[in-house]
């Protein structure tokens, strides 16, 4: 269908008339198709908070599920919802505007979470951890005032990498961002439809369809965030060896319990031993069944 039709949403409109664009906009639609597909993330009939940031990811993630809707693919209600936090010289007028140009729903919601932020954090210290907080928790008042029962992230591929290595440089654990989960509160999905999706591929899409990017002027403004440390290994590793990304990326849904060290999750202590089993391997014996 993706392939065979020239019909496209109002928020593709003015899209380069290329062959590199049209295999861009495939394989990002594709991509996240599969991941919508493959973490289970249709609830027919649903409703959707898509949270717009107004950075490259956030508009391919509308982009993208707008193109989804429009070809019968994702049978849900979509409603795009920006949180202005209260950043000074944020352009408040950029995505409204934007948004009734392209015909989307879609919520403005302010809450002064900027000024928290600056006002609580020591000195030195980074912003994420509580700007993070305090946007999710509005993200979920508003996510229930509107009658949605997901809120829908725009977090790629490499997001979920570079959290991985976060938690295994910083945290001492193997975690990172789910595709796919519930709140701490049981009422509300969270998904990240871009989850295969490289943020290169993020970043070619929306400067090829030139939206409107705003840039975050707190976390972003910070130098020597773990984030960038570990965006800069995993940037030297892909460019010692192109496609080593995809293929650690790939490992998170690879996991094998028993060659790891937690007793939580495999039961070494319950293993056991089977004597004959290696007597008759040594024998040529073939086991019955």
């Amino acid at each position: 269908m993706l392939d065979d039709s020239d019909d496209i949403h109002p928020l593709f409109a003015g899209a380069p008339d290329s062959v590199s664009f049209r295999k861009l906009r495939k394989r990002i639609v594709r991509q996240t198709r599969e991941a919508i597909e493959d973490f289970g993330m249709i609830e027919r009939g649903a409703r959707w908070l898509v949270c717009l940031s107004g950075g490259k990811d956030s508009y391919t993630l509308l982009a993208v599920l707008h193109e989804l809707q429009w070809r019968g693919l994702l049978p849900v209600d979509i409603l795009a919802c920006n949180l202005d936090q209260g950043q000074p010289g944020f352009p408040a007028t950029v995505l409204p505007e934007f948004l009734k140009a392209k015909g989307v729903p879609h919520r403005i919601e302010y809450q002064d979470t900027y000024s928290i932020v600056v006002d609580k954090v020591p000195a030195g210290r980074t912003y994420c951890a509580l700007c993070s907080r305090l946007r999710r928790g509005n993200l979920y008042r508003i996510a229930r005032e509107e009658g949605c029962s997901a809120v829908v992230l725009g977090h790629h591929r490499d997001d979920i990498l570079e959290t991985f290595f976060m938690n295994l440089f910083h945290g001492a654990r193997l975690a990172t961002m789910p595709p796919k989960l519930v709140n701490e509160e049981g009422d509300l999905f969270v998904y990240r439809p871009l989850a295969y999706v490289a943020e290169e591929d993020c970043e070619k899409f929306a400067r090829d369809m030139s939206y409107p990017i705003i840039p975050c002027d707190l976390c972003g403004s910070q130098d020597g965030l773990q984030r960038q440390q570990v965006k800069g290994i995993l940037d030297q590793w892909e460019k010692n060896a192109p496609g080593r990304r995809q293929k650690m990326f790939r490992a998170l849904m690879n996991t094998r319990p028993s060659h790891l060290l937690d007793p939580n999750l495999f039961d070494f202590a319950g293993l056991t031993r089977d004597p004959d089993k290696s007597k008759e391997k040594a024998a040529g014996i073939p086991r019955l069944r």
